[in-house]
């Protein structure tokens, strides 16, 4: 690390634990304007972000009147496991203290937005009070932890699940200032955290286990990963360690970029734990704390090497660790719809669009699920496409439950196309802080856009995997499917193509500069091409690869020859 410190190191290291002046000035719910900066950088590591609605700023600047501030509020869900009751305490929340809505997260965790600032301490100690938490959901510190969301009732599955959960625990800040601040525990004193130290981390830090056969999490986007190896019997014999992964990357920024995790080496079974506290250290100790555009755990392992990351953790863990074998193939099964569990009960996977539960007219979601969960007592589980599954139900009451959901309007995944099926978009406008333009508010005409293209070229039940973002930080993880559509300006988009659908590949730089309204014709010659030039069985995004980024971009001036 060189150069001066950021001005987040400096607010982290003098926090006294994340406590910094949190309590005092969120007692000041009437106080004008926002947080200062030292709280606001600091509360993310509890769970919430300081936002405003953007779409009435200037407005209320003209006017003479302060922005309307309000937070975001993200719950920390390992492996996005619910209970019936928690779903149900989370349920009641969103009217209470916030916009009426809930929203899944692409890291299997729940949202809450608009939530004010008086009512901040309240919602955020009623969720602790749900035996959930939103502590370490942001911040500087390891996010929630993902995996595979399948709730298959067999030996692999509920090991993805328990490492999942163990890890949550293991990698969670040692600070009692949560408990301090908003659920009125005592001060205790401190010695600093044992794992991350004064300064936590350099920038955030993801990390997912998976196994080949369901690469639903996208491993390889992830800071740090599992992928389980296992015996005929399907019992974990191995993980194969992968390090280095990242979406973020700025515009006009060459020096940030989007990066797929390296596999590094591999650990036994039960070396999860050991090995994830061995690549928090090295990030921590390696991470470049001067530029945090250049804080992240890719950009060490792109200039050090996978080589020398291997060295680092070698030493850390005192034993030579060996080569990482090759990745095996990449899978991404189908998970909504009826699947069997394998105990006897079913469990039913629904599309969520854009990951939000709410009530409109004609779809009364929220209120569906409200009514299925609480009454046939299911487990809901969000999974890393923003969509919810429905776990444990007995087969006797599946027509009961279907009565339930068609009665509220609520869709099934049989009644969408695979693209608009396949699609993410991340939250943007109004709320998000970093956002360029709009996400999940045209996250339905423009995959509509896609489905008219594929439509006129015979490719309406093609597998595409389309992710959509208001900025590049890439929350909706654009760079590694088949279809990236990213903010640019207020209406402009960037193109990406030639990712893969199974997340092993990054998408190239189609197009700069595209409106809103011309994402979909902006693509269609390259569906056109696709429809009759494709390979047996070659998917969009290998076509695109295959034929590479010059030939793809002449292709809106000229047809690929085939």
């Amino acid at each position: 690390m060189t150069g001066k410190l950021s001005g987040a190191e400096g607010i982290k290291s003098g926090s006294q634990g994340l406590r910094g002046t949190i309590a005092e000035e969120l007692a000041a719910a009437d106080a004008p304007g926002g947080l200062s900066e030292a709280a606001f950088t600091l509360l993310k590591f509890h769970g919430t972000y300081e936002q405003f609605d953007r779409d009435t700023a200037t407005a209320r600047k003209q006017s003479g009147q302060d922005k309307d501030w309000q937070f975001m509020v993200r719950v920390r869900a390992p492996a996005g496991r619910l209970t019936a009751a928690q779903w149900l305490d989370l349920d009641a929340l969103a009217d209470r203290d916030a916009d009426g809505t809930m929203r899944l997260t692409t890291r299997q965790g729940v949202q809450f937005h608009t939530v004010r600032r008086g009512d901040l301490k309240r919602c955020i100690a009623s969720i602790e009070e749900a035996l959930l938490t939103t502590m370490a959901a942001c911040g500087d510190v390891a996010r929630n932890i993902t995996t595979s969301p399948a709730p298959r009732r067999d030996a692999l599955h509920a090991r993805l699940e328990r490492e999942a959960f163990a890890l949550s625990s293991a990698l969670l800040p040692r600070t009692r200032a949560h408990h301090e601040i908003f659920l009125g525990d005592a001060p205790v004193g401190e010695q600093g955290d044992p794992l991350y130290g004064e300064s936590y981390l350099p920038r955030k830090f993801k990390t997912s286990l998976a196994h080949p056969a369901d690469n639903t999490p996208d491993i390889l986007s992830n800071d740090l990963g599992f992928i389980a190896r296992t015996d005929e019997a399907g019992e974990v014999t191995g993980w194969i360690v992968t390090v280095g992964g990242g979406m973020g990357m700025t515009h006009n920024k060459p020096a940030t970029y989007p990066r797929l995790a390296d596999p590094v080496t591999v650990i036994g079974p039960d070396e999860v734990e050991r090995m994830a506290r061995a690549v928090v250290r090295l990030f921590r100790d390696h991470g470049d704390r001067s530029d945090r555009r250049h804080a992240r755990l890719k950009y060490v392992v792109a200039e050090r090497g996978v080589d020398w990351v291997r060295e680092r953790l070698s030493e850390d863990l005192g034993r030579t660790l060996p080569p990482a074998p090759p990745l095996p193939r990449l899978d991404v099964p189908e998970l909504l719809g009826w699947h069997e569990q394998g105990d006897g009960l079913i469990w039913l996977g629904l599309p969520i669009p854009s990951g939000r539960i709410a009530d409109k007219p004609g779809l009364r979601l929220r209120t569906a699920l409200r009514e299925v969960i609480g009454r046939f007592g299911l487990d809901p589980i969000a999974t890393p496409q923003q969509d919810l599954i429905l776990s444990n139900i007995r087969p006797q009451d599946r027509e009961a439950l279907v009565g339930i959901l068609r009665g509220h309007g609520v869709l099934f995944a049989e009644e969408l196309s695979p693209v608009a099926r396949w699609s993410l978009s991340c939250t943007a406008l109004p709320t998000c802080g970093q956002a360029l333009t709009e996400g999940e508010r045209v996250h339905a005409p423009i995959v509509a856009q896609v489905q008219d293209v594929l439509a006129r070229h015979g490719l309406l039940q093609e597998r595409i995997s389309v992710r959509l973002t208001g900025c590049p930080n890439g929350c909706a993880r654009p760079y590694s499917g088949d279809i990236g559509v990213v903010g640019r300006s207020p209406g402009i988009y960037a193109l990406f193509v030639g990712g893969d659908f199974e997340g092993t590949r990054l998408s190239f730089p189609l197009v700069d500069k595209v409106r809103t309204e011309d994402v979909g014709e902006a693509l269609d010659p390259l569906l056109a091409a696709f429809a009759v030039q494709r390979r047996t069985g070659e998917s969009f995004g290998d076509f695109c690869h295959r034929h590479g980024p010059e030939a793809m971009r002449a292709l809106r001036e000229a047809p690929v020859p085939a």
